[in-house]
C-alpha cells in the first residue's frame, strides 16, 4: 500500500524542452523500427495518423516523425499539441 501512495505523489520527469507539434505538407519519414515498436501499443489508425505529424527534435537538431519522438526515451508526455521533452543526450545508435 505504501509503494502505490508513492508513486502517485511522485512528481513527473523534468521536462527540459517543450516542442510543438506540426503536421506538414511532406511528413519526413518515419523508421519501420519505431512503428514495429508501437504495434500493439496503439492502434492502426493512430499509428497512420502520428506518421502524418512532425516534431522539431531539440536533442536530434533535425524534424522527425511524431512515431519516432512517441518511441524516443525522452518522451514525456503529449497534451494539447506539444511535447513534453527531458532534454537528455541519446546514446548512439
Amino acid at each position: 500500500m505504501l509503494l502505490e501512495e508513492k508513486s502517485m505523489s511522485e512528481d513527473p520527469p523534468a521536462t527540459k524542452y517543450v516542442v510543438e507539434i506540426v503536421a506538414p505538407e511532406k511528413p519526413p519519414p518515419t523508421p519501420k523500427q519505431y512503428v514495429q515498436d508501437l504495434k500493439g501499443v496503439a492502434g492502426g489508425k493512430q499509428i497512420a495518423r502520428m506518421k502524418k505529424e512532425a516534431v522539431a527534435c531539440p536533442v536530434l537538431n533535425k524534424t522527425v516523425s511524431f512515431v519516432q519522438c512517441f518511441a524516443c526515451p525522452n518522451f514525456i508526455r503529449r497534451v494539447k499539441g506539444k511535447v513534453d521533452c527531458r532534454g537528455l543526450p541519446l546514446p548512439p545508435a
